[in-house]
């Protein structure tokens, strides 16, 4: 296996920051769930998501620096130290364990840490495993269920919460790397990435969007069609209305902390026809004549 430090392309002295955000940027580019049918992006992805779940966690890149684990996580041959040649014949006391056998049976301090120690590597927790999941901007906004492809094919159902915000972290318990003995597993950590909507932008609760809107619509009003993240609702446009008038859609927003949601603001925007129309041109060029409206004349000194 390739150094994860190259497969995420950042150098050993890399901040966790600068690991995680190499990360997020490169699952981006080879995530399954973005790349349908890609076998060679989806090998991709596994190569950087196992370099991440080594460098993301401090524990396991501090063993992979030291040279404990290779880069696949796996543990790497012992070291040999002097204890390892040590003779039990002629009863060294690095041997086996009968050297620590006088703190073993005491009751002080350092013998109850040395019996913590034993217990705490045989009934060691198992890792938390980190993920990356894109949803949909309107799947952000009224919650959704989602099945997560795992680098190693497995799968992961992970129910979306209303009114969730990009980079937001959920944790499943119990569904990362088994533990040892009676160490219970870790946990998944999926991380969620909101995907951007070229219709909404969000502010905190609340929901905007830009509607175009014809002139006879402008002008002498209506009631048009919305988009909003929970579906299209009807909206009346008042008379005389121009380019930047907002108006708000009470309670389309998203839902907020405690109860209640926020608004949708739609902003309009007039459109005229393409081609010009000539009957408007027409019309337009009849009704201006002798008319004194001037749109800049408060910008002018």
């Amino acid at each position: 296996m390739r150094n994860p430090y190259e497969v995420l392309g950042v150098a050993p002295t890399a901040s966790s920051a600068d690991i995680q955000k190499a990360y997020r940027k490169l699952a981006k580019k080879s995530h399954p769930d973005l790349n349908p049918g890609d076998k060679a992006a989806e090998e991709k992805f596994k190569e950087i998501a196992g370099a991440y779940d080594l460098l993301g966690d401090a524990d396991k890149r501090k063993r992979f620096d030291n040279g404990e684990i290779d880069a696949s996580g796996a543990e790497r041959p012992p070291q040999h130290f002097y204890r390892d040649f040590a003779t039990s014949d002629h009863g060294h006391p690095y041997t086996d364990n009968s050297g620590f056998a006088d703190f073993a049976d005491s009751d002080d301090g350092f013998a109850e840490l040395l019996r913590r120690a034993e217990r705490a590597r045989a009934n060691r927790r198992g890792r938390d495993l980190h993920y990356q999941l894109p949803i949909e901007f309107a799947e952000s906004i009224t919650g959704a269920n989602k099945r997560l492809t795992l680098p190693d094919g497995g799968t992961l159902d992970v129910t979306i919460p209303p009114g969730l915000v990009d980079g937001q972290i959920l944790r499943l318990r119990g569904r990362g790397a088994p533990g040892a003995g009676e160490g219970g597993p870790g946990d998944a950590l999926i991380e969620v990435e909101v995907l951007p909507d070229h219709r909404f932008t969000r502010e905190g609760d609340d929901i905007s969007l830009e509607l175009p809107v014809s002139l006879s619509e402008a002008v002498l009003g209506g009631r048009v069609r919305v988009p909003t993240p929970t579906g299209d609702v009807t909206m009346a446009v008042p008379k005389g209305s121009n380019t930047g008038t907002t108006l708000r859609l009470k309670g389309k927003g998203a839902p907020r902390y405690g109860g209640g949601h926020g608004d949708q603001f739609v902003k309009l925007k007039v459109v005229l026809p393409k081609p010009p129309d000539p009957e408007l041109e027409a019309f337009v060029s009849k009704w201006d004549k002798g008319k004194a409206f001037n749109p800049r004349e408060d910008r002018t000194s």
